[in-house]
């Protein structure tokens, strides 16, 4: 066991992935000798050489473009996109290509690219900087869509992602990078697909997955004083989305909060609220709550604590719940 930052946890695991894949390689805009913009990835072009971490112009559709055409030649590369609101000029490579490689070719082909993307908010920082894009991805077939919340998932997510044979979406919740944790070396997380329950109750629960993790988990232990056991589950993975763990914890506490920063409008809480309405009706002692973003721009940093799902907003779907 050794303590690390989420950051650094993720630069453990692809430094593993490239050592234990030869055919393995990361590209990006300044991840070589800068080490990317949160030094996700410093050392490791000193380390593996400027062959295998590529810098690479400012051109994200070039970035993905690149690694769809290094995928089919046999490579696994890892993508970096700066900023989550930065992806966007290679939303067609990923939607219209990578996602649908396998299925285009009748299983002939396969893409295995990794993307990883720093998202979400509470940097202070602005629109384009700031976003929550998942659903949009999620959206698509074809796409493996992940989130780590803590540095042990961070470390053996990102190699689990950097093994897959299907395209995998890694969204790296930027203002958690700092947020230490223990990882163990030695013993490989959950599969990174499957859901887990990260504080167990019986009254309530919570789905999640990424930056608001540690967020749900505060308010949960806030609960308590209300007299309430609230159960956490962190999602880590939006795509597939682990609907057996949630039913299995609705069915016990017959109370759901779903939480994510992005907007609740169109959102990955309402694909999971109309799911699990239909699978556990008659457990449900009231209706599923989202607490998400507003339906807008993401604001200026000033006011971005008001936008951001917080413990008084989930404490108040709580209490909502209760009433019924």
């Amino acid at each position: 066991m050794t303590t690390m930052t989420i950051a650094k946890a993720i630069t453990s695991g692809l430094a593993k992935a490239l050592e234990n894949n030869p055919k393995s390689l990361l590209i990006g805009e300044d991840i070589g000798k800068l080490g990317g913009v949160y030094r996700v990835t410093e050392g490791l072009q000193a380390r593996f050489g400027a062959d295998r971490v590529i810098d690479s112009p400012l051109a994200e559709s070039g970035i993905v473009g690149s690694c769809i055409g290094m995928a089919l030649r046999g490579y696994s590369p890892i993508a970096e996109i700066q900023f989550d609101g930065f992806v966007f000029p290679a939303f067609n490579q990923i939607t219209t290509q990578l996602a649908k490689m396998r299925s285009r070719s009748e299983g002939r082909f396969s893409a295995p690219v990794v993307i990883r993307i720093p998202y979400g908010g509470g940097i202070g920082s602005v629109e384009h900087h700031s976003e929550s894009p998942e659903a949009l991805f999620a959206h698509t077939a074809g796409l493996r869509i992940i989130s780590p919340s803590n540095a042990n998932d961070a470390y053996w997510m990102i190699q689990q992602a950097a093994k897959c044979q299907d395209p995998v979406i890694f969204f790296e919740p930027k203002r958690r990078y700092w947020l230490k944790g223990e990882v163990d070396l030695e013993t490989p997380a959950p599969d990174a697909f499957r859901a887990q329950v990260v504080r167990e109750g019986a009254d309530a629960t919570i789905v999640t997955y990424g930056p608001l993790v540690p967020v749900a988990l505060a308010a949960a232990e806030a609960s308590l004083e209300d007299g309430r056991s609230v159960e956490v589950i962190d999602l880590r993975s939006i795509s597939p989305i682990d609907f057996d763990a949630i039913a299995e914890s609705v069915e016990k506490t017959g109370r759901l909060i779903v939480t994510h920063e992005a907007p609740t409008f169109g959102g990955i809480g309402g694909e999971i609220a109309s799911r699990i309405s239909e699978r556990c009706f008659h457990a449900l002692e009231a209706p599923v709550i989202r607490v998400g973003g507003y339906h807008m721009p993401y604001p200026i940093s000033k006011v971005e604590d008001r936008y951001l799902p917080d413990i008084d907003k989930l404490l108040d779907a709580l209490d909502r719940s209760f009433a019924y």
